[in-house]
Parts: C-alpha cells; structure tokens; sequence
C-alpha cells in the first residue's frame, strides 16, 4: 500500500451547506455511533455530491467560544454562567455554510501516502477527501494513516 486509493475508506458521511449547525452535530453523534471510530470532521457536499467544504468538531467549538474573548482576557476573567446555553441555542440559527472550511485540500486516488502525511502535517489537518475531478471517492484520516504506518514498524 503506497497511495491514497489504498488506504482511504470509500464509506464516508456528507452534510448540507443548509443545514443548520445543530442538525450536523446530530449527524456527527450518528456517524461517531455508527462507525468504529469518532468522528470529528465530514464533508460537505452540494446538491450533486460536489465537495463545497468541511465542517469539522473544532470549527463548531471554534464558533461556539465567545468571540471577543481575547479582548476580555482569560475566560476565567468573565462570567461563563449561561454562555455554553446561548451559544448552543444559536447553532439552531447557523448554517454549515456559515462556518465549514470551503477551501478543502483533497488528494487524487494515486497521491502517494508520504505526500498525504506531509499535507497533513504541513497544513495541520486531520483527514483529506480523495477526489477524481469532481466526485469523492473517499476520505483518509490521519489516524489511519498513523497506524498503517505503525504497522509498517519492524520490531
């Protein structure tokens, strides 16, 4: 096994840019109780299954951290009491859209593994659509990458 076509999993879960933010946190509570891992990042595709973005577990949180909390100082420094309700209760209001990464770095099937581990320390991300032209094929995460790898090890 050397490029992506190899490694990446061709099963993989899809949201709409339309959907609000809190409808994709069930869909990740679904996809992690379905799958034998967590996941914490999926794709987001338009109406004709094309990769428009990515909605991952830290671009929620990112969002639901008060926004002016490096002009206020710690978070220790403000009253946090209520805080994690409002800002749950506006995911309600919010699109995937609205805060997913549009500009996805993706692989082609016959990226080499070595390329996809230098992405994806290079621009810290954890997982990498593969794609062909315009339709998914699949998606690698770092974490099977990381024990592929391991696998590889002589003892």
């Amino acid at each position: 096994m050397s490029t992506a076509k190899d490694l990446m999993t061709t099963k993989f879960h899809a949201l709409r840019p339309d959907m609000s933010v809190a409808d994709a946190v069930k869909s990740f509570k679904e996809a992690s109780e379905n799958e034998e891992r967590k996941v914490f990042g999926i794709m987001v595709t338009d109406r004709h299954s094309r990769l428009v973005g990515m909605l991952s577990m830290y671009d929620i949180l990112l969002y639901l951290r008060p926004k002016h909390v490096h002009i206020w100082g710690m978070m220790d420094d403000i009253e946090a009491e209520g805080l994690m309700d409002q800002a749950c209760e506006r995911l309600k209001s919010i699109r995937v859209a609205d805060i997913m990464t549009p500009d996805v770095i993706t692989v082609t099937s016959d990226t080499h593994l070595m390329v996809v581990l230098d992405l994806m320390i290079k621009k810290h991300i954890r997982r990498v659509p593969v794609v062909e032209g315009e339709k998914i094929k699949g998606i690698i995460y770092i974490s099977t990458l990381f024990y592929h790898l391991l696998a590889r090890v002589k003892s």
